[in-house]
């Protein structure tokens, strides 16, 4: 069954990126018209796109306005492929937790590096936009594998809890978790969906209720701090999250507030899973203790829709995200299949087995 979502957060054309601004959502829809790669790296740190799968198409499209930029300051190959290499090194600093920005960006550099200065600037670009591209569709095949791998676990329950924002708004396709969801909806139409409100940015509450309504499904949207009181009565039969990493240990890096619903799954038997697709996992790294994490600006945090709401002047921390450890998880799922286990060993032997770019 081929499951497809009726948003789409961002286009390729005529030599454009057009990208729905998410922060407007859900009140107002409308794409943005970036020209540059530094108005790329803006959207990125500004969260105009969000989600570790969808910030590495974007980031691989920026090196494609990049090389349009240059190409006529640059008549050299050699010379465009070195500013390139710059170019490729400062979107990478735009958001420093999720790995596929760095994976995606290290893709377009390795097509580079294997041309040569008898190739023209134009090639050079074209061959850069093939490999956006290629992401882009790559990504969206990913999500209906992991969709289908994963409905069959939530058809085993009756309801489902998740986090944040994981569909079309995160991805080139119908999404990680959202999409497992999605699938699993689409097979059976009876399960319960739960969506947290997920602050500070209220992703869930914004986003995730905005893709499930935009699709036709129903859901009910719930606070953060209500998650543990709908597990203690038996109402959430799974929980679900997406990951922004993933270390060599299965540690998990996802958004701010997914480390206590495993503990609460944990404490309350219920099975916790993260979707995900390989470009998500870093191997470089043994455990998350090495993810960094993202701390951004403190008026996400006091703010809401502009307006302040507490004390001013209170001191503020605001993490991005938080690791939850292997221990916590029940699976993994991927394009390759759930994972689970032995996770060290697990996700060693299935990058050893699957032909992954």
């Amino acid at each position: 069954m081929n499951i497809t979502s009726k948003v789409k957060p961002l286009l390729w054309k005529e030599n454009q990126l057009l990208v729905l601004d998410q922060r407007l959502l859900p009140y107002e829809k409308k794409y943005l018209e970036l020209v540059s790669y530094k108005q790329v790296i803006n959207a990125i740190k500004e969260m105009v796109v969000r989600g570790a799968p969808l910030i590495g198409i974007t980031a691989a499209y920026g090196m494609a306005l990049a090389g349009l930029e240059f190409v006529k300051s640059y008549t050299n190959t050699v010379q465009l492929i070195n500013k390139l290499k710059l170019v490729a090194e400062e979107i990478k600093q735009s958001r420093p937790t999720a790995i596929n920005l760095k994976w995606a960006i290290d893709l377009v550099i390795s097509d580079l590096k294997t041309q040569t200065s008898t190739i023209t600037p134009q090639v050079l670009i074209d061959t850069i936009i093939k490999r956006a591209t290629w992401i882009h569709e790559d990504d969206a095949i990913r999500c209906q594998k992991m969709g289908e791998h994963g409905a069959t676990i939530i058809n085993s329950h009756s309801s489902v809890l998740t986090i944040c924002n994981t569909g079309a708004l995160a991805t080139g396709g119908i999404g990680t978790a959202f999409g497992v969801i999605l699938t699993a909806y689409k097979k059976n139409p009876t399960i319960k969906i739960f969506a947290s409100e997920t602050r500070p940015r209220q992703q869930g509450a914004r986003l995730t209720t905005f893709e499930f309504i935009e699709n036709g499904i129903e859901c009910t949207l719930i606070s953060d701090t209500a998650c543990g009181y709908l597990m203690q009565r038996n109402e959430v039969g799974c929980v679900i999250a997406g990951a922004d990493r993933i270390a060599a240990n299965g540690d998990t890096a996802n958004k701010i507030g997914t480390y206590q619903l495993a503990v609460l799954a944990k404490e309350n038997n219920i099975p916790f899973y993260i979707a995900a697709p390989l470009s998500t996992f870093d191997l470089s790294i043994k455990n998350g203790v090495e993810i960094p994490i993202e701390e951004r600006n403190e008026d996400e945090v006091t703010h809401i829709n502009g307006k302040l709401i507490c004390a001013n002047g209170v001191t503020v921390r605001n993490p991005a995200f938080d690791v939850t450890p292997n221990k916590y998880i029940t699976g993994i799922i991927t394009e390759a299949g759930v994972l689970s286990g032995n996770y060290i060993d697990v996700i060693k032997n299935t990058f050893n087995q699957v032909a992954f770019v």
